[in-house]
């Protein structure tokens, strides 16, 4: 049996592309969107078309991630104040981007599980954890902290969210993080996903990194409208697409309480923010 796991894709079409080629010419037997599939890029209702074809026509399988339930969330409860609406400018222009075709994200489940025709070899696959799709496994993640977020008696367990790869054992359950299509955060600018093999019972995978058209992804992120119409926090999120680093954790530590306070403005923040990243 032969499984493809990726996650993360972010409204990056031309990343999503180049995902979908690798794992079309693989030939899987299964599959999975591991959630984030939409949201802090460009082309969201793109990619969520793209891959609506696919489920309907190759059986791919979708997961929630943080980032529909947000989108979806952000359809249904305006901005509380001028302030929330500013700095969530990115997210309703999503809203306003895919609201057309919301049909293709009707009952996406939090959670998938699949076996390869044995009881011992089930995988549970998720966007994050049990305890939320917010609620990320990585490499700082230490044991006593993942005990009771992930369930007993699978042969894998397979996340995403913090769009790094990892792999990793927690008393005795292989994990495997299959970051991110089209926004890693590890510092490399190749996308990744997971392809797993079941062979002489037991399961194997091997992350893998991609290169792609990331010119014409930073032209997308200008020409689609995102930088233009998504707000202050959008040049943000772009600077953490260009550097594959995350940068969001820095300025809600050291800027966001400031606007939240009413003692900053978002925009100027966010400027000085901006210049003081190398």
């Amino acid at each position: 049996m032969k499984v493809a796991i990726f996650s993360d894709v972010q409204g990056n079409l031309p990343a999503m592309d180049e995902a979908i080629s690798h794992i079309l010419d693989w030939g899987p037997d299964l599959v999975v969107m591991a959630g984030d599939l939409i949201n802090r890029g460009p082309s969201s209702l793109a990619c969520l078309e793209r891959f609506d074809e696919l489920k309907r026509t190759r059986g791919w399988l979708p997961v929630n991630g943080n980032h529909e339930t947000w989108i979806l969330r952000c359809g249904r409860e305006p901005p509380r104040d001028a302030l929330e609406a500013e700095m969530r400018l990115f997210a309703d222009w999503t809203y306003r981007q895919i609201e057309p075709r919301l049909d293709a994200l009707v009952d996406w489940p939090d959670h998938l599980c699949f076996n390869a025709g044995t009881n011992d070899s089930w995988v549970h696959v998720t966007h994050g954890t049990m305890v939320s799709n917010r609620h990320g496994i990585g490499a700082r993640s230490t044991d006593e902290e993942l005990r009771g977020t992930v369930p007993d008696d699978l042969a894998l367990f397979v996340t995403a969210h913090t769009h790094r790869p990892l792999e990793r054992v927690l008393d005795g359950l292989p994990i495997l993080n299959v970051g991110s299509v089209g926004s890693p955060f590890d510092g490399d600018p190749r996308g990744s996903f997971a392809l797993l093999t079941f062979e002489r019972d037991a399961w194997n995978w091997e992350i893998v990194r991609f290169a792609y058209d990331r010119q014409q992804a930073a032209r997308d992120f200008d020409d689609l409208g995102f930088i233009e119409h998504g707000g202050p926090l959008a040049r943000i999120l772009f600077e953490e697409w260009k550097r594959a680093r995350p940068l969001m954790p820095l300025w809600r530590r050291d800027f966001e309480p400031a606007v939240l306070a009413g003692e900053r403005a978002l925009q100027p923040a966010v400027d000085e923010f901006l210049s003081t990243l190398d």
